[in-house]
């Protein structure tokens, strides 16, 4: 059994919901069946032109006729996100942000200051103590560390700025006076440390 499909509509057919009118160009007495337009301001109120007369509308159309270069450029970046507002993403926006200041019960500030106040204290239980920071920059290593880790850098480090390695440079050595005196600064606190503390 053969089914046939419908006929697809041409592209010029008439607009099937034209009002039944004549022409909107004066003096034209033929059917107004295809809609435009009016303007770029009112893309929703049109005029009813017969075939002729909207294909002459349709070629002469600009829309951003009469617009400068950068309201030309203001409505193409509108475009791309449908004419909304958007924010960029991870921010929370103006509205939220008013909200925010007009919260009389501190239900939604609260629970900001309460991620704020965990955020600091996480940063604070992982940052290294000041003393430490300088050592753990000449070894490359990141607070909190192990006694396996360090030892396991220090040797490395050794291995790799040890004068004999680099022909008796004397940059080397004094390179590796300085990754001794890290190494002896962080292996004297990390032998004092509670384990959990020493284990990160």
């Amino acid at each position: 059994m053969n089914r046939r499909t419908p006929p697809r509509p041409r592209a010029y057919a008439p607009d099937p919901d034209a009002p039944g009118r004549c022409c909107d160009v004066p003096g034209c007495g033929a059917a107004g069946e295809y809609r435009a337009p009016k303007s770029r301001h009112s893309l929703r109120e049109y005029w009813w032109f017969c075939l002729e007369h909207v294909r002459g509308y349709n070629a002469a159309w600009d829309f951003y006729k009469g617009m400068t270069p950068a309201q030309i450029e203001a409505e193409m970046r509108a475009d791309t996100h449908w004419q909304r507002p958007t924010w960029p993403l991870g921010h929370l926006g103006a509205r939220l942000d008013e909200a925010i200041r007009r919260d009389p019960l501190h239900v939604l500030n609260a629970g900001l200051g309460e991620k704020r106040r965990r955020e600091r204290e996480r940063q604070a239980e992982t940052a290294a103590p000041a003393e430490l920071r300088e050592p753990l920059a000449t070894l490359g290593l990141v607070w909190p560390v192990t006694m396996a880790d360090l030892k396991t850098r220090y040797k490395q480090l050794a291995k790799q700025h040890h004068p004999d390695a680099n022909n008796g440079d004397r940059a080397a050595e004094e390179r590796l006076k300085t990754i001794n005196l890290a190494y002896a600064t962080l292996r004297g606190r990390l032998a004092h440390a509670p384990p959990l503390a020493a284990a990160g």
